[in-house]
């Protein structure tokens, strides 16, 4: 059905609009930079950027729980963190979104990186070290995996959507210290990643005995931002329930 437009005849003033659009902007970078801060982080001789939300103290004793957000390829650590943001300031969570570089060389280093981020975050963020946190998509999925085996000590719970461990990959699962609980989305209409993979992920965890929780969503592609808010609150969820 068509819409009805009423058309505009007088001319607009180009410079009132210019003005408009440079405040609105200046509003906006205003108000990321008062809760969203960039920083960078030196972990073996190599410089890391991370995105740092903190929302502050929920009272003045208690530190606050976080998440090391990992994001998928090609995307941006501000946009991902963008997607938890509303939610994190409603329920007082410290947000860690690292850049991650697409590189071969990266998951061999990624582990002990995401612990130089942490610590750096550490400095100007209320975290509690027992509530420490980790979900990733997609390529930050893999990564995430790696976190819950090689820093199985340091993260409370993992949450993981539109990813899997490859076959030859999981003589990883040998190397937790600790069994991750970890809860793992999936869409049954994945383009890129097919929901029968990550069932094997599933079963294989649960066999060598770490806690899983399972989601398979009806209709859901590889979009993660299709469905953020009810992936975050249901991966929140699970999350907060485990303390180190």
């Amino acid at each position: 059905m068509a819409m009805a437009v009423a058309v505009e005849t007088t001319k607009p003033n180009y410079k009132l609009l210019l003005h408009a659009c440079v405040l609105v902007a200046l509003m906006s970078v205003c108000s990321r930079a008062s809760d969203v801060s960039s920083r960078q982080v030196q972990c073996d001789g190599k410089k890391y950027r991370y995105e740092l939300f903190s929302p502050g103290k929920k009272t003045d004793h208690d530190p606050l729980p976080a998440i090391l957000l990992l994001h998928g390829a090609g995307d941006d650590p501000g946009n991902f963190l963008d997607a938890w943001k509303h939610f994190a300031a409603k329920n007082h969570i410290v947000l860690i979104a690292p850049e991650l570089p697409r590189e071969k060389w990266f998951e061999a280093v990624a582990p002990k990186m995401f612990l130089c981020v942490m610590d750096d975050a550490r400095q100007f963020a209320p975290i509690d070290s027992h509530r420490s946190y980790v979900f990733g998509h997609s390529m930050g999925g893999y990564l995430a995996y790696d976190t819950a085996m090689f820093d199985s000590e340091y993260f409370a719970a993992v949450a993981v959507h539109a990813m899997f461990i490859e076959d030859q990959y999981q003589g990883i699962l040998a190397n937790a210290k600790r069994k991750t609980p970890i809860i793992i989305f999936s869409g049954d209409h994945d383009e890129l990643v097919p929901v029968e993979n990550v069932r094997r992920t599933r079963d294989l965890l649960i066999k060598s005995g770490f806690p899983v929780q399972y989601s398979e969503l009806k209709g859901h592609s590889h979009n993660y931002y299709a469905a953020s808010d009810a992936i975050n609150a249901d991966a929140w969820k699970f999350l907060s329930g485990h303390t180190l």
